[in-house]
């Protein structure tokens, strides 16, 4: 069941031009128009469904800058700079709340790891730190779980789902950007090997620069393209519940389960690295690189084949740029949730508050969540393709980074820089063998 996403309106008529096209309409490709328009240039979204159906309104609305993985850190440090001021910038609520986040652990080594991390980013002068077992009790006094330890961050927070990415686009829409929604992208012809026309199903737009940030879906656009970009997918599974007590008002994750506050009173709930593969053609041809991260996730992660094996977005799919293309078989890719996730998830979290031992799920939802080999995103240009900019493979990321992944992703369309090294972010890096290393703080 798709959850609830609040609507957006779009334009009817298709421009002939624009100095910029994103294709999707997810928080991070909204993100890059607000920032776009905010400069001056004119910016068109085009978005096969709506604006945040998939994944952007499916998460569980964590925004934190803590435990990221290095290559990430400064870019979740402006992210949540740019969530924490998003509602005055847009003149709306962004569905925005900073509430602390929390970890809690039973397990010396993970206390270790999180030791690690803070030695790793001292410099970078974040709130917060490690509790004692005693601190972390006094913090969730409603846990029935003895806690050796958590690390908390003041500073973090989270926005909700089915709010912030339609907020954003009206921000956008506001300073001028162009949503079309039911319109999906077929790809773009070059002149002279630069990127001078993008094919929708409606007509083309003129346009010098394409940002690809279409979720799972980028890498079978840019296949079209004889681009490469490794990308897989796993399906989750997540839940809410009824409106029920407070018992912290951020975000809390445990080894099994994450939950956090919701603004209509109730929790969003889903299991922590917990979700199924299915087989796929591209996932068979890119096995060997995302061989690895599997086996890393061993017993976390089920195996599964079925319709997606010929019709989801790591399909083998051809089209001609004037033929109906997969994207328009697929508006919003709604996959069942797991009721075995469900019931377990709803099971520990009642066993870690017993004060809401009687709470009820209201509604649950799936998802597909896209992942790169090593779990960092790629924002960046195309090498040896002008005007083609990518900006995808969060892998579970997407939603806490995609204000300030959209603002890098603008500022790179810019020429301009951004003030940190963004090269951690670049394609080239599993062309030239240099994925990051696997550094899994949370």
């Amino acid at each position: 069941m798709s959850p609830h996403v609040e609507s957006v309106r779009s334009e009817n008529s298709l421009p002939k031009t624009a100095d910029v096209v994103i294709v999707g309409a997810g928080i991070i490709g909204v993100s890059a128009a607000l920032t776009l328009a905010e400069r001056g240039q004119s910016v068109v979204v085009v978005e096969k469904g709506i604006v945040g159906g998939e994944q952007s309104s499916r998460n569980w609305g964590w925004c934190r800058e803590q435990l990221r993985a290095l290559p990430e850190v400064a870019l979740a440090m402006r992210s949540m700079e740019l969530w924490r001021g998003m509602s005055e910038r847009i003149g709306a609520d962004s569905g925005y709340r900073q509430t602390g986040m929390i970890v809690v652990t039973k397990d010396e080594a993970e206390v270790a790891r999180w030791r690690d991390w803070q030695k790793a980013t001292a410099s970078c002068g974040l709130a917060g730190g490690v509790l004692s077992a005693a601190e972390t009790k006094a913090m969730l006094p409603a846990t029935s779980d003895d806690w050796i330890a958590a690390i908390h961050s003041p500073t973090d927070g989270w926005a909700e789902p089915s709010v912030a990415a339609p907020a954003i686009a009206r921000g956008a829409q506001q300073k001028g950007a162009i949503i079309l929604q039911n319109c999906a992208v077929r790809g773009w012809e070059t002149e002279a090997g630069r990127v001078t026309r993008v094919m929708t199903e409606k007509g083309e737009i003129r346009t010098s620069a394409v940002l690809v940030a279409g979720g799972a879906w980028s890498s079978m656009l840019l296949r079209r393209a004889g681009i490469s970009f490794p990308q897989s997918g796993v399906y989750a599974s997540a839940f809410r519940t009824e409106s029920a007590p407070e018992v912290y008002p951020g975000g809390v994750g445990s080894p099994l389960f994450s939950v956090r506050r919701r603004i209509d009173g109730g929790y969003t709930i889903g299991m922590r690295g917990r979700g199924r593969v299915d087989l796929t053609p591209m996932g068979l041809l890119r096995a060997r690189q995302f061989m690895p991260l599997f086996f890393r996730r061993k017993g976390e992660l089920t195996l599964g084949l079925g319709r997606s094996f010929f019709d989801g977005p790591f399909a083998l799919r051809r089209w001609a740029l004037d033929s109906p293309s997969p994207f328009e078989a697929v508006r919003i890719l709604d996959p069942d949730p797991d009721p075995k996730l469900v019931e377990a998830g709803i099971t520990a979290f009642r066993a870690a508050f017993p004060i809401l031992s009687d709470v009820r799920v209201a509604e649950s939802w799936g998802g597909l969540i896209d992942a790169t080999p090593d779990m960092v995103p790629v924002i960046g240009p195309v090498p040896d393709r002008p005007g083609v900019f990518l900006a995808s493979g969060f892998s579970g990321h997407g939603f806490a980074l995609g204000p300030g992944a959209g603002w890098l992703a603008a500022m790179q369309i810019l020429g301009e820089k951004p003030g940190f090294d963004d090269s951690p972010f670049r394609l080239s890096r599993f062309r030239e063998g240099k994925p990051h290393p696997a550094h899994h703080w949370i």
